[in-house]
């Protein structure tokens, strides 16, 4: 009998024999037993496994967890970075608007002083000290929300310039108050001394005592100031400037 020819039978004859035969399976079983793993070796490599996966599984939770709240950390970093840095943009915007208004001022300012040595000379005449008049008197409106009254009376005792003569004053009537002003491009020394005869006469035409009495020139001659501190005049030299 051929070796192939054997090994078909023991083949075919085995299994009958195996489950016929126990002691031949327990011979068979213990025989072959070192080739493979027994019940409790391949349970104790299971669970050996198992822990290798679940330490596999925490070590990559606590990697990510790590990275997550680094990316956290970052972000929130960033995020105050960006706060900090729009934080100082409209810091500087704001500065920018507050001293491109100073500018703006300032060069009304300097535009109304030059508006005033214009009128000075003699091709400016009295248009010229209106208009200076009127442009004093917006800028009062607009930054005081007041009506600036041009009052025309006439002085026929002549209290004012010793004869009969037409008045003319500004006024600020508001909550209650009552403002004299005078706003000219330039007043000197008798100019001070004829606007407080004028307010007094208002005072005494209307029966009504002004609360203040109010110049507003660019151009104030030094002796013109220390008449108006003598006679309780305040002086500014511009609209902007006037105390509310």
């Amino acid at each position: 009998m051929s070796v192939e020819l054997l090994k078909e039978t023991i083949k075919w004859e085995l299994s009958g024999l195996l489950r016929d035969d126990p002691a031949l399976r327990a011979y068979i079983l213990d025989l072959t037993r070192q080739g493979y793993a027994g019940r409790t070796e391949t349970q104790d490599r299971f669970y050996e496994l198992l822990a290798e996966l679940r330490r596999e599984r925490e070590e990559r939770a606590r990697e990510w967890a790590e990275d997550k709240a680094e990316q956290q950390l970052k972000w929130e970093v960033q995020n105050r970075k960006w706060e900090e840095q729009n934080r100082k943009w409209d810091e500087n915007q704001a500065e920018l608007k507050r001293l491109h208004e100073e500018v703006m001022a300032q060069a009304k300012k300097v535009d109304r002083t030059l508006g005033a040595l214009g009128a000075l000379g003699a091709r400016w005449g009295t248009q010229s000290e209106k208009a200076f008049r009127d442009a004093l008197a917006g800028i009062l409106e607009e930054h005081f929300g007041v009506q600036v009254i041009n009052v025309t009376d006439y002085d026929d005792q002549g209290i004012v310039f010793g004869r009969p003569d037409q008045i003319e004053l500004d006024v600020i009537i508001k909550n209650g108050l009552l403002l004299i002003c005078e706003l000219k491009s330039s007043i000197d020394k008798a100019g001070m001394y004829i606007f407080e005869r004028k307010a007094r006469f208002y005072e005494q035409r209307h029966q009504r005592s002004a609360n203040r009495l109010i110049v507003i020139s660019p151009m104030i001659d030094a002796q013109a100031r220390k008449v108006a501190e003598r006679l309780g005049i305040e002086t500014y030299g511009d609209s902007t400037e006037v105390e509310t």
